[in-house]
């Protein structure tokens, strides 16, 4: 392994840039401690926001943001998933991340940024460790490496790990090379306090790559001493899918349906020894009571509205889980009149039964009821509950469609009960931008923005003021905590 320096003054390298993504009333706030009035532009007659107007629903407001800083500031520099630490804020970015201090949500501020080219630089935390997941070729581990060819053999990809014991100076430790890569990454604790476990997940492998062969029905399970963490290693690579899952096809309207060669997102639950898993063609509950040998329990597919099963996420008592549908792969405008309701939305899940008898039993579908523009990206993205005490909440990123905050107390009968947003990047055309990932953190929503950089939220619904007093230190949106419930 080869480091590098950590701060942001090397001469940013050649990016590689996700050619999947690329396919396809104005309040004050503060930017970058400023206040400031965005510019906004007459919102047409379909009720769509112009360029960069932003419109909400009256419940939930802007309170800061802070664009994007040399030298991720470029349009493919693209703002990703987000994990927290200690009143701070770790965003992904293709070409690295940043570390923000969120302790005084009104006036956020930079710390540091870690130059680190490899998207999608997926971030998670634990205690003093991060872990950065590289999906895309390099020619080493190292932070000042270059693109590669896939179908070198010596092309690295895998997960990083970094010491953010001093969050102004993050110090690259270790890596561990995966097959396929690490597109995300899951924290699993270990039921020991003394090992963490990562879940990688990866896909789509191909016969001329020689580090992603198929079958690739697995995930790769690395083992993170967390006194040791430079001896981490993969120590196990479980096939869940031994009948290698959805095979694809067409759905009835006529739009591709992924087939499964892995997982894109697994979502673990660790105080009910459960992992959702995501997988292209295939939505899984899995038990992780042995945190080396998970067993899928129940597998569901959808193959009359869902493309590409993309994340998951539990409610709080574990008797639901919400899919999403990555419809176009982040790159298509799906939330209009072609797609409607039923496509590139979310699929509610009851859990019923107990043990290893569990199933998942589809009630609706969930997505935004307002019509985005041609030119925006849109479609279900990542998000997290609102801990709230007797209701089932969820905020939630939709890229240009914004941030939306939902309810789904009644699996049938989802509601939306806030939204955020800003017009389209464009009138003319398509680019890639909007919120990627939405979650609430003590107290606020914070957005990561692909183009625009970090905002900050402010919630304030009757339904949800209970959950101001819940207080994480640590969190990660796909290592759910289980917060006290007093239905």
């Amino acid at each position: 392994m080869q480091t590098s320096p950590t701060r942001t003054d090397p001469a940013k390298p050649r990016r590689l840039r996700r050619t999947l993504l690329a396919a396809f009333g104005a309040a004050s706030l503060l930017t970058g401690g400023v206040l400031t009035a965005p510019a906004a532009t007459a919102q047409d007659t379909t009720g769509i926001p112009g360029v960069d107007q932003i419109a909400h629903s009256p419940n939930l407001r802007q309170i800061a943001n802070i664009p994007k800083q040399a030298p991720f500031n470029t349009t493919e520099a693209y703002g990703t998933d987000m994990a927290f630490t200690d009143g701070h804020a770790i965003v992904g970015n293709y070409d690295g991340f940043v570390i923000y201090d969120v302790r005084i949500p009104f006036r956020p501020r930079i710390v540091s940024q870690v130059l680190c080219p490899g998207g999608q630089n997926d971030v998670t935390v634990h205690g003093d460790l991060l872990f950065l997941s590289t999906d895309y070729p390099r020619s080493n581990d190292s932070c000042t490496s270059e693109p590669m060819p896939a179908s070198n053999p010596s092309a690295w990809e895998g997960i990083k790990i970094f010491d953010i014991s001093n969050l102004a100076r993050p110090r690259y430790v270790a890596s561990v090379r995966t097959d396929c890569g690490s597109h995300t990454n899951t924290l699993v604790p270990g039921t020991d306090r003394k090992d963490v476990f990562i879940y990688v997940s990866s896909y789509s492998p191909a016969p001329d790559l020689p580090n992603c062969q198929p079958p690739h029905d697995k995930i790769s399970i690395i083992k993170v001493p967390l006194r040791r963490p430079a001896q981490a290693e993969v120590v196990a690579t479980p096939v869940l899918f031994p009948d290698g899952g959805n095979l694809g096809g067409t759905n009835p309207d006529g739009t591709r349906r992924a087939a499964t060669t892995g997982c894109h997102d697994l979502t673990a639950f660790p105080s009910q020894d459960l992992v959702a898993g995501a997988c292209m063609g295939d939505g899984v509950l899995i038990d992780v009571s042995d945190r080396l040998a998970p067993r899928v329990i129940e597998r569901v597919q959808d193959n009359v509205n869902f493309a590409f099963w993309h994340s998951a996420t539990f409610n709080n008592t574990g008797t639901k889980v919400i899919f999403t549908d990555e419809l176009g792969g982040g790159g298509l405008p799906t939330c209009n009149a072609r797609f409607g309701p039923h496509r590139g939305a979310d699929g509610i899940y009851d859990i019923v039964g107990s043990g290893d008898d569990r199933k998942l039993v589809f009630r609706s579908y969930f997505k935004i009821p307002r019509h985005q523009a041609d030119t925006e990206n849109c479609v279900a993205h990542n998000g997290s509950l609102v801990p709230v005490r007797g209701h089932d909440i969820m905020v939630q990123a939709w890229y240009q469609g914004g941030v939306s905050v939902w309810d789904f107390t009644d699996s049938a009968n989802p509601k939306e009960i806030a939204y955020w947003e800003r017009g389209p990047l464009s009138a003319t055309e398509s680019l890639t931008g909007g919120s990627w990932s939405a979650y609430y953190y003590n107290g606020y929503i914070y957005s990561s923005d692909i183009q625009k950089g970090l905002d900050v939220l402010d919630l304030r619904d009757r339904r949800t003021m209970s959950a101001k007093a819940v207080r994480f230190d640590e969190f990660n949106a796909q290592t759910q905590p289980q917060y006290r419930d007093r239905r």
